[in-house]
């Protein structure tokens, strides 16, 4: 029987993005504020734990650094292709905290093309369609594990 913890993708997700100050700074990069004073003022994190989170989410690919000035040295911080398909994830927390957290949505998302607001659903990428927690069946992929547990 396996002593260790479940293997699992959200448990390594979480090693990268998730600890607060990681997902605010990918946020504020989002919404365009890709300096680090933007990020530190818009955040709320300490300078400190604020660098230590940018290169944390550098070093894991899911941004990179690009000079905008030479003297003194400056940088911006734009999204990979990792960090970008973190949008999803944003908005779920969005529309999640919109329902059970707060009284008032901070921001409203709407779709541009049509104008209605935007909420997070999964669609089976087949036959576009909404899944819910009971449409959805789970294969266990890792040997000697099972949905319940280490196998005996």
């Amino acid at each position: 029987m396996s002593t260790s913890a479940r293997p699992c993708s959200i448990a390594a997700a979480l090693q990268i993005v998730g600890e607060r100050w990681a997902l605010l700074a990918i946020r504020e990069i989002f919404l365009g504020n890709r300096r680090f004073d933007e990020i530190a003022r818009n955040t709320g994190a300490s300078r400190d734990i604020l660098t230590a989170r940018l290169r944390s989410l550098e070093t894991a690919g899911v941004l990179t650094r690009r000079p905008y000035q030479d003297r003194p040295a400056r940088y911006e911080y734009h999204l990979t292709e990792a960090g970008r398909d973190l949008a999803p994830v944003l908005t779920a927390l969005r529309t999640w905290g919109d329902t059970w957290v707060s009284d008032t949505p901070p921001v409203t998302a709407t779709h541009t093309p049509c104008g209605h607001p935007l909420t997070s659903v999964t669609l089976c990428p087949h036959c576009h369609t909404p899944t819910t927690p009971e449409t959805t069946h789970l294969t266990v992929n890792t040997p000697d594990w099972t949905l319940k547990g280490p196998t005996p």
